[in-house]
């Protein structure tokens, strides 16, 4: 949904949202802010490490040991779910609920908790409740959502910390189709509730509802997905308000494939959803509405756009622009979207707000759908442009009619479609908690056969490591292959990472970033160990592959660490499944391909961001610290794990060792670097004494030097007195990597 140009935010909430994106505030901002300028004013381009300071667990009032897991289990949900259809139909008069029931705002509360996920970077989505928070608190799109989450607070309060946010908004939104008759495929709990913003990119915009986002033919910037500051999906007047229908097809298209739909999750997310409820644009929101949540008065609470016309509620309500029902039955589930889409013809016509919406030609159906509070007032059923699309483009229309033809088909696919939107990014379903989960595996989850065998206990560890380290690998291949393995894995929507062994599947194993033919060489050769001991095995004791890529990179870590004078013993717990290509979607997976990864000194020119700024980005993904992402660092480059063999950053006389040589000489003041006049992004130490080339580096490399921050990091692990707890900080940073996907234990 979109709300009308007008709804700008204020000087204020512009630069809270640039900031939560970029870390940046203008100079207009500063001046006007009585804490004074930040370090960002003064150095704009300064490293900005904030993302990998956020969710810090000293913001957390429930504890560090608080188990959500445990304390979801604690739950009724049937008693959670009863009270939900108590209020469904509960109209308070401080927000009535249109035509009497809440369910067409409870599935845009929940529609739009879920939607803001996108493919590229895994971000967004309903998991953390972020819709709590600004941006999101305030952006046009969630236009009086801040009432709908007002309304469930009274059952929020009554389950409190055993019930998340981001799981009742999401289980409202199905409780909502249930009470209006339709049969959801499921729900699975297990979201934990964030307590601060995210900090991530929304889009180069400095105001809400600007696109700056689009380049030649349309085609939007990654990682995003809306195509306007503010919206969920797209222009529903369609692109930047031209009321095409074909054009808007084309948003919506590469919008909703964005979000990881198809064409047909994409038709019947939006036939269902607009089956139900109607859009508010009653006035002009320029001369009724006041300011967003984040600049309203203290005094309004958290409650925003305050409504001084009319009664600034029911047949008042200004939301999205536009005004009307789809159907005569908005508060149930049925036919009549597809068969009023394609059985009238529509007329451009504007909402009393001035937005572009349709109607049925020559007064047709003009009263067939009921107003929502008045009984004695009937209404002519109204189209977006974009539910046109649905009707003009080929593809669209075809699905459509598919559907109309087949109300079953309808109806199975946007139950699949709504379980995939409101779970998308929450993993694998080894996270999915409570009684309502669905048994089907579904291919976007990314399954991974379950382990059926005994695990290798303590001696066959032993005795594997040996045999690996036996084999002819180098410390630096096997190193080089497990980091390959676990760091796809994304914390934003727990896609990636070892389980599974995908990187020995199509489309990992033949991402550049992984050296094909050293990694296809360093498989064939763990494989056959994994054969050899499993064949060896009586009764049903197995070691997967998955298992094994890890294992043989802590065997090498430990050696290395061993080589630099500190004994450390890596953490390993068996247990991670060999996922098979017939269950990996090779068009899914290949978003996790890095478009830089700093660990391995990987850039592809078409990053989004300098080479410091992507390894945070990653690191960020990766769930690391400022500290964490620095030893990783160092202690990868010593070990040789560069992509493609590259010698940047491998700041050590003797690769593969454990040392923290890397901060050492990083640090020495004999060493002059200057830029490389032969190769872009490339810098060259030189020897001050002698003028001799001792080291190359990129960027990524030297910014622990350059910045100031990481520079202090930096100056710790390359002390006399840290070495050995730099070996022991780097085993606990690769492991937690090693194990970030390990939802199972």
């Amino acid at each position: 949904m979109k709300t009308n140009k007008k709804l700008v935010p204020t000087v204020l909430s512009v630069a809270l949202s640039t900031f939560l994106l970029t870390g940046t505030v203008s100079a207009q901002t500063v001046t006007d802010s009585p804490h004074g300028r930040l370090n960002t004013h003064w150095w704009p381009e300064q490293l900005n490490l904030a993302p990998l300071r956020q969710n810090d667990p000293r913001s957390n009032p429930l504890g560090e040991d608080f188990n959500y897991a445990e304390a979801f289990q604690q739950v009724d949900l049937d008693a959670v779910k009863a009270d939900l259809e108590a209020l469904m139909t509960d109209s308070q008069d401080w927000w009535p609920a249109d035509f009497g029931h809440y369910g067409p705002f409870f599935i845009r509360m929940a529609w739009h908790s879920a939607g803001t996920y996108r493919e590229g970077d895994g971000r967004g989505g309903a998991g953390g409740g972020q819709q709590r928070f600004e941006p999101l608190n305030s952006w046009p799109d969630n236009v009086n959502l801040d009432r709908a989450r007002r309304l469930l607070w009274p059952i929020k309060q009554k389950y409190g910390e055993n019930l998340s946010w981001a799981d009742l908004m999401v289980l409202t939104g199905n409780v909502a189709l249930e009470t209006m008759g339709f049969k959801t495929f499921g729900f699975a709990g297990g979201r934990e509730d964030d307590w601060e913003p995210d900090i991530m990119y929304w889009g180069p915009e400095n105001e809400f509802l600007g696109d700056e986002r689009h380049g030649e033919n349309r085609t939007l910037d990654n990682p995003l997905a809306a195509v306007e500051m503010g919206l969920i999906y797209v222009n529903p007047e369609g692109p930047n308000g031209n009321p095409d229908p074909i054009a808007a097809a084309h948003d919506i298209r590469v919008t909703f494939g964005r979000m990881a739909m198809n064409d047909e999750e994409t038709v019947a997310l939006i036939a269902g959803g607009h089956t139900f409820g109607k859009a508010h644009g009653a006035h002009d929101p320029g001369e009724c509405l006041g300011a967003e949540p984040a600049a309203a008065g203290i005094e309004s609470q958290g409650i925003g756009w305050e409504n001084t016309c009319g009664k600034g509620h029911s047949e008042d309500t200004i939301t999205s622009g536009l005004e009307g029902a789809w159907s005569a039955l908005p508060t149930r589930w049925t036919m009549q979207y597809l068969e009023n889409l394609f059985g009238f013809e529509w007329e451009q016509t504007r909402s009393p707000a001035g937005a572009i919406q349709w109607i049925p030609v020559e007064g047709q159906a003009s009263n067939l759908v009921p107003d929502a509070f008045d009984p004695d007032t009937r209404h002519a059923p109204i189209m977006f442009t974009t539910d046109l699309s649905l009707r003009e483009d080929p593809v669209y229309r075809e699905i459509s009619l598919r559907f109309l033809e087949n109300p079953e088909e309808f109806e199975d696919a946007f139950a699949r479609a709504w379980f995939k939107l409101t779970h998308r990014d929450m993993g694998p379903s080894a996270r999915y908690l409570g009684d309502h989960v669905p048994s089907e595996a579904l291919i976007w989850q990314d399954p991974i056969p379950e382990v059926d065998y005994d695990l290798v206990n303590d001696s066959d560890i032993g005795s594997l490591k040996a045999t690996i380290l036996d084999s002819g690998l180098s410390v630096p291949e096997l190193v080089r292959t497990a980091w390959a393995s676990a760091s796809t894995f994304r914390g934003s929507d727990m896609r990636g990472g070892a389980n599974g062994a995908r990187v020995r599947l199509e489309p990992q194993i033949s991402w550049d970033v992984n050296s094909p033919d050293e990694l296809t060489r360093v498989l064939d050769t763990l494989e056959g160990i994994q054969s050899d001991f499993n064949d060896s095995q009586r009764g049903n004791k197995q070691i997967s592959l998955a298992d094994l890529i890890v294992l043989a990179g802590n065997a090498a870590v430990e050696k290395a660490a061993a080589d630099a004078g500190v004994e450390v013993d890596v953490t390993f717990n068996p247990g991670r499944g060999d996922a098979t290509q017939e269950h990996t979607d090779v068009d899914a997976f290949n978003v996790l391909r890095p478009y830089a990864d700093g660990f391995r000194n990987y850039y592809r020119e078409d990053s989004r961001l300098a080479p410091p700024q992507m390894l945070v980005d990653r690191s960020n993904l990766l769930n690391l610290t400022v500290p964490e992402m620095s030893v990783l660092v160092g202690g990868l480059r010593v070990l040789d794990a560069n992509y493609d063999g590259v010698q940047h950053g491998v700041f050590t006389d003797r690769p593969g060792t454990l040392s923290n040589d890397f901060f050492v000489n990083l640090l020495d003041m004999s060493n002059r670097w200057a830029v490389s006049d032969d190769h872009e992004g490339i810098y060259i130490a030189y020897d001050r004494s002698s003028g001799e080339q001792k080291w190359t580096a990129t960027p990524v490399d030297l910014i622990f030097g350059s910045n100031t921050e990481l520079r202090a990091v930096a100056e710790l692990y390359a002390s006399n007195t840290y070495q050995e707890r730099f070996v022991h900080d780097f085993v606990k940073a690769w492991n937690k990597v090693m194990n970030l996907d390990r939802f199972d234990d």
